[in-house]
């Protein structure tokens, strides 16, 4: 009852859909997430993240780049995250932490 009031929903509603509400890292393990990143355009920096990446067993599905403009590039990064070995939080801030990346999110997951 109390979940259900301070939620401001159904009490059927709540019990519906209970268990199938994860916290976002439980939801994110096991599965594609993708990573969004604002870099500077300077040599090597595509390499250090995903050094990071696979440091962490991130496997990689798909790079996403645009040409760089205003001495900035947008990449997005689509990486299975099953076998991580550290939880999401730690890897983004690890990514946000590398020397020329400006921005990092994870834009789906």
């Amino acid at each position: 009852n109390e979940a259900a009031r301070i939620t401001n929903i159904s009490r059927s509603a709540f019990y519906k859909y209970r268990d199938a509400i994860l916290p976002f890292q439980d939801m994110a393990m096991g599965r594609i997430v993708t990573f969004q990143f604002l870099l500077h355009d300077q040599a090597g920096l595509m390499s250090e993240i995903l050094n990071v990446l696979a440091a962490c067993k991130a496997n990689i599905i798909t790079i996403n780049s645009i040409v760089p403009t205003n001495d900035t590039a947008v990449a997005t990064i689509s990486a299975e995250t099953i076998d991580l070995t550290i939880t999401l939080e730690e890897l983004l801030n690890q990514l946000a932490s590398i020397p020329g990346v400006l921005k990092a999110e994870i834009l789906a997951a």
